[in-house]
């Protein structure tokens, strides 16, 4: 059982962090607060139907609940600032409320089943947020090799200019430093 749940539990975060998520895509103020607004209603009605269950499914429920929310959110800051950095904070939001469910429905089991159990959550989770801690540092790699070739790009062209005098070479200078964003 503790490797089904192990290899489910694997597969679910797998999910979460292999599919890519959605290109981000600014949006306005407004849709941004009615998408707030309807998050916290589902949050609600989710949490209202956990009110009929009782005991351990009921706090799974609850957990469930809290994790959908938050991973909403996320994915909602993300796709209205567009930003690398929030969309780390998705893939961390999926992993921490991936290892919450995990946890809370460990305390179905007692002794040891509980420790290992908890411990495979953890596991999984910590996997999950050490890929995205590695998307992360992927996503400023890519910026810093950028920055680093619009560099190089810029001292070539510069150095072209040097063949040049007076005015036609100031004029290749300021259009070298507008193309390549060196104000």
């Amino acid at each position: 059982m503790n490797g089904n749940f192990n290899f489910k539990t694997a597969l679910i975060v797998g999910a979460l962090l292999v599919l890519p998520v959605a290109q981000a895509a600014t949006m306005s103020k407004a849709d941004y607060t009615a998408a707030k607004t309807r998050i916290s209603a589902d949050y609600k009605a989710d949490k209202a139907a956990c009110a009929s269950q009782a005991g351990n499914a009921k706090d799974v429920c609850g957990e469930e609940a809290k994790a959908k929310e938050k991973v909403a959110r996320a994915e909602l800051e993300y796709s209205y600032s567009g930003k690398p950095a929030d969309q780390t904070k998705v893939l961390e939001a999926k992993a921490k409320s991936a290892y919450a469910v995990a946890k809370e429905k460990c305390d179905d089991k007692a002794g040891n089943d509980k420790k290992v159990c908890v411990q495979e959550a953890k596991a999984v989770e910590t996997k999950a947020l050490a890929d995205a801690k590695m998307s992360k540092q992927i996503g400023e790699a890519k910026k810093d090799a950028a920055e680093d070739k619009r560099d190089a790009d810029y001292k070539v062209a510069v150095e072209k200019c040097d063949a040049l005098a007076g005015d036609a070479k100031a004029a290749c200078v300021a259009a070298a430093k507008t193309k390549f964003g060196k104000n």
